[in-house]
Order: structure tokens, then sequence, then C-alpha cells
């Protein structure tokens, strides 16, 4: 049986993260649409886990990455409407019990731009 994995999530001004904890992951495949993300992997006991989110607004899907680790997978997803906070991840005002916002990594916006750039470049050489 497939269940959802632990997903943290959190925004910035032109991207929105998302981080589905689960270590050891294969067969990781994460499917970015304009309104909604498909994630599923399995762990190394080969549970499946599956998780698919529709999203509160429009994401541009091209520009849409993710980076997988030994401990989770990090997908960042590019706004369609930059610099409009998204107060949460769902389209749904429902929050499924998998999902928290991940407060170590919110911050407030201003100045933030600069070191938001910093890291997509950084994954980006990944």
């Amino acid at each position: 049986p497939r269940q959802p994995a632990k997903t943290l999530w959190y925004d910035r001004p032109r991207y929105v993260y998302l981080e589905f904890c689960v270590e050891d992951s294969t067969d990781v495949k994460v499917v970015i649409e304009d309104h909604r993300l498909v994630f599923s992997c399995k762990n190394a006991d080969g549970v499946e886990f599956y998780n698919e989110i529709n999203l509160y607004a429009r994401v541009n899907s091209k520009d849409s990455r993710e980076k997988r680790s030994d401990r989770s997978i990090t997908c960042f997803m590019r706004k369609w409407k930059e610099k409009v906070a998204w107060p949460r991840i769902t389209k749904e005002n429902i929050k499924p019990a998998w999902l928290s916002v991940d407060f170590d990594n919110w911050r407030d916006w201003e100045g933030d731009e600069e070191m938001e750039r910093a890291m997509v470049e950084q994954y980006a050489e990944v």
C-alpha cells in the first residue's frame, strides 16, 4: 500500500519549495504541471510513497526542478506570478496531516531575492 511522504514547504518571492522527507529514496518520479505536482518513490524498505498536490496557484512547470539527497527530495517551482505570497501550498483550504510548513526556511522576504537567486544557482549546478 502506498502512503504519503512527510512533506515540508515554504514560500519565497519567486519560487515555492517542497521537500519530501524520504531517506534513501529510489524510483523517484516528480511530475510538475501548471497547477499540480505528483511525487512518488520507494524507500530502502520498499515502501511506496505517493503525494499529489493541487497547487494553490499556477507555477511555471518548465522552470521547476527537483534535487534528490540521501534524506529527501526537494522540488522548487517557479511561481507564475512572482512576489505574490502563497498563504498555503494546496488549492483546497485543508491541511493534510502529512504536510507542514518548513519554519527553518520560512523567512521574511525583505532582502531575500539575492539569497534566493544564489540558492537556485547552486541547485542548477548539481
